[in-house]
């Protein structure tokens, strides 16, 4: 438990974070102080999560369901948008999407190979992967998306 804790409380730090903590306290009604204890790591708030209408509200606003998203992966399900949320305006459809998908990934292996270099990986480095890791998995849901549309299979 005390690792998915963690796993959730990062998540919804990453959540905040893209929305803006100003704009996450107006959101919610919470303040400053009872969001960040939602994802502290301290031992007095490890049994404090963020509520499940906040998390609603924060992700309409955010670029990316992160607590969902984490809450799938914990689960073992992958998510799909059912609304169109592209990475770039342009509309090439899955022959786009190839080219932005070999971009992505080369961006994370290039961020993992300057991260492995001295044999670790810092937690900034991590973090670093995470955010390419994301980034490739909305290129995939576009993806997924452009396919499903060309084959009318909507049904997954």
């Amino acid at each position: 438990m005390a690792a998915m804790g963690s796993y959730l409380k990062k998540h919804t730090e990453a959540l905040v974070k893209d929305v803006g903590i100003e704009p996450a306290c107006q959101l919610t009604g919470k303040s400053k102080a009872t969001l960040g204890r939602y994802y502290s790591d301290h031992a007095e708030h490890a049994d404090r999560f963020m509520p499940v209408d906040a998390v609603a509200a924060l992700e309409e606003a955010a670029s990316y369901p992160h607590v969902t998203a984490a809450l799938a992966e914990l689960k073992g399900i992958s998510l799909s948008f059912d609304e169109n949320r592209r990475n770039t305006k342009e509309k090439g459809g899955v022959n786009s999407d190839v080219i932005a998908l070999s971009q992505r990934f080369a961006m994370l292996m290039g961020e993992y190979q300057q991260s492995i270099q001295d044999g670790v990986i810092t937690v900034n480095e991590a973090k670093r992967l995470l955010r390419e890791t994301t980034q490739l998995q909305k290129v995939l849901i576009d993806m997924k998306l452009h396919l499903e549309e060309e084959t009318g299979d909507l049904s997954s």
